[in-house]
């Protein structure tokens, strides 16, 4: 049967084609619905996986590129006979504040320096405990570094049991030393704690980011971390 020009559709071809429209708007809102929910959960899973990855990774110190030893002290301790947990947070601090001040020639006092750096973020987890009078290693890595801001991995090593403690001298701890370096054989391979921190370049004059100098970047990328690469 022929229909041409303005001939009508038969009634049965309007269904078909209403019936054939609606299967396709159901699919194309089923796909969607799937596009927009799967994705997600398989990222989730696959961030996830990669966040252990990179946790494990830098609970050994091979992920560190520069240690400092540190002396605790009586006042470390708390009730419990271990290093209060708030401690590990300026050990941290001094971790990555020593390595700024040495290495990367940052200034601290806020009416000679062109830039001061704030933290942002800051987070510790504990593993396994430490005490005075202890000589623990405190590690630093570098995940990220941006515009004016850098995204650090410190750590905490425990000494290696050992009848005497960890030799160190004013050199170990006016410099620290770098992966490597026989002295880091005192310490155990597995850290205490782990942390990360994030760190904004400011002007103390405005409170505004300021971009890090080339050789203040170049230094912060000496200490990038195996795990981020």
């Amino acid at each position: 049967m022929k229909h041409l020009g303005g001939s009508k559709t038969p009634s049965y071809t309007n269904r078909y084609i209403q019936r054939s429209v609606k299967l396709l708007s159901s699919s194309l809102t089923m796909t969607s619905w799937v596009l927009r929910r799967f994705p997600r959960k398989a990222l989730s899973l696959v961030t996830s996986s990669k966040n252990h990855r990179v946790e494990d990774c830098h609970r050994h110190y091979e992920a560190y590129g520069h240690f400092l030893p540190i002396q605790t002290r009586w006042q470390d301790n708390d009730q419990y006979s271990h290093m209060n947990n708030a401690v590990y947070y300026s050990y941290f601090n001094a971790a990555v504040n020593h390595y700024l001040v040495r290495y990367c020639g940052l200034k601290t006092s806020l009416l000679k320096s062109p830039m001061v750096e704030f933290i942002v973020t800051n987070q510790c987890t504990y593993h396994t405990p430490i005490s005075f009078p202890e000589i623990p290693v405190a590690a630093l890595a570098v995940e990220k570094v941006g515009h004016s801001s850098m995204h650090d991995r410190p750590a905490l090593f425990p000494p290696k049991p050992a009848k005497e403690p960890p030799s160190v001298d004013h050199h170990d701890l006016r410099d620290g030393f770098f992966f490597g370096h026989p002295k880091l054989a005192q310490f155990d391979a597995s850290a205490c704690a782990t942390g990360s921190s994030v760190h904004v370049s400011v002007n103390p004059a405005t409170s505004k980011p300021v971009g890090l100098p080339e050789d203040f970047r170049a230094a912060l990328l000496r200490l990038i971390s195996p795990a981020s690469v």
